[in-house]
């Protein structure tokens, strides 16, 4: 009698349930192997997309703001041929004495630089290269937040005297002169002139696509009169000006006061447009944050779905595995397993299956955030909530999946399922 009732227990331990759980898919681990796949795919696509888009962000948000989060930038106007308008900087509706006008009578503004800028050729010896030519003033430097780490920037008698002096940024200095080369005291043509080299800008990389140490700094009176050649009719006209205010807080009323400094100066009155535009470095970051964000959770979204596909292949592997177990489900409901130790042992089943697919997902994923950051060369960000969804997911997923295989091997009737082959 003890034998009997050692054979037939009526309940089933949880230690018990996954053992056998465990036994039964290490018995078919091809099966268990593709069942899990979808799960690890789509957790290691959310972690992913996350940890990359958050990283590319969190990259550029340094990247502007090593440039200054406490600016706004004037452009001049648009060109109008036709009636139509040829783009913002077609026009020379700006002037540096309007940037001028600016430093002296908006209180809101700590500094102020001009800058003229055209692409041209540069050679030096048999090197030849393209690249942007600044003409600038003495605060570009600190408005930009961007000083030389070789050499001086110009002076103000190279400023006042147009002299031909040239600050190269790194990425230029190089293609001319090599990563070892000395560029300080070097003659370089630019457009048939020469300018001496006497400093090289520290490096900053590249924000929003641009290159910007793939630039030469000038002075702006000499780039006006030698290289561009073509002045407003009062003073002399530039791409634009930075507006430095005393920190980001003072951005609106910065803003506000160079708006209407430059009407009273250009004399526009309502309803009369703009001559000039103005935006800031905040609303970049915003508008650059918003549209990763949304990306994000497009990205993250399509990836969610890959996780539904892979509850749909749990649920129909243990449909499968309740048919091909249909006589080992009687044997054990003859020997007094009850409908809840059976229900239990494949619910276990499908639920161990999920959560295994989920952690190898956030190993997988964290890996390869991991590698896209090192070779990519942006800061490698693991958001916490990603993990923890990830892991939720893979339970909820493999509970939902498995609820109707489990109900089904339940209910199946003992004698029926031992005459099955």
């Amino acid at each position: 009698m003890g034998q009997f009732t050692r054979i037939r227990p009526t309940r089933v331990s949880l230690l018990e349930v996954l053992s056998m759980s465990i036994e039964a898919l290490w018995s078919n681990r091809l099966r268990t192997g593709l069942t899990m796949l979808g799960v690890i795919i789509g957790i290691a696509s959310v972690i992913t997309v996350t940890s990359v888009g958050q990283g590319v962000q969190k990259a550029t948000e340094q990247q502007i703001q090593a440039l200054g989060t406490n600016v706004i930038l004037v452009l001049t106007g648009a060109a109008r041929t036709g009636g139509i308008s040829q783009g913002s900087g077609t026009a020379s509706t700006v002037t540096w004495e309007d940037a001028q006008a600016i430093a002296r009578q908006a209180p809101a503004a700590q500094g102020v630089t001009a800058y003229l800028q055209r692409g041209v050729q540069v050679v030096y010896e048999g090197e030849n290269a393209s690249t942007l030519l600044l003409g600038t003033d003495l605060s570009y430097p600190d408005v930009k937040n961007i000083h030389p780490q070789e050499g001086q920037f110009f002076s103000q008698e190279d400023l006042d005297a147009a002299r031909p002096v040239a600050v190269l940024g790194s990425s230029i200095r190089d293609e001319l002169f090599g990563t070892n080369g000395t560029a300080i005291g070097a003659q370089i043509r630019v457009q048939s002139e020469l300018y001496s080299v006497i400093g090289v800008m520290e490096t900053k990389g590249s924000v929003g696509g641009q290159d910007q140490d793939d630039r030469i700094y000038v002075p702006l009176t000499n780039m006006s009169a030698r290289i561009v050649g073509n002045n407003a009719i009062n003073g002399i006209a530039v791409s634009g000006f930075w507006v430095q205010a005393k920190d980001a807080a003072e951005l609106d009323a910065a803003q506000f006061q160079v708006t209407n400094l430059l009407r009273i100066r250009h004399n526009i009155y309502p309803p009369q447009p703009d001559d000039f535009r103005i935006t800031n470095q905040a609303d970049i970051i915003n508008a650059f944050s918003n549209i990763v964000g949304l990306f994000t959770v497009m990205v993250s979204a399509i990836a969610g779905i890959s996780l539904v596909v892979g509850g749909i292949g749990i649920a129909n592997i243990m449909l499968v595995s309740v048919v091909e177990r249909t006589r080992e489900i009687g044997v054990r409901k003859a020997v007094g397993a009850t409908n809840s130790a059976v229900l239990s042992q494949f619910l276990t089943e499908a639920v161990i299956v999920s959560i295994a697919g989920g952690a190898l997902g956030i190993g997988l994923g964290v890996g390869i955030a991991f590698g896209a950051a090192t070779l990519f060369k942006f800061p490698f960000v693991l958001s916490i909530w990603s993990i923890v969804a990830g892991f939720g997911l893979s339970f909820v997923i493999g509970l939902i999946a498995g609820v109707i295989p489990a109900r089904n091997a339940a209910q199946l009737d003992p004698i029926a399922a031992l005459r099955s082959e």
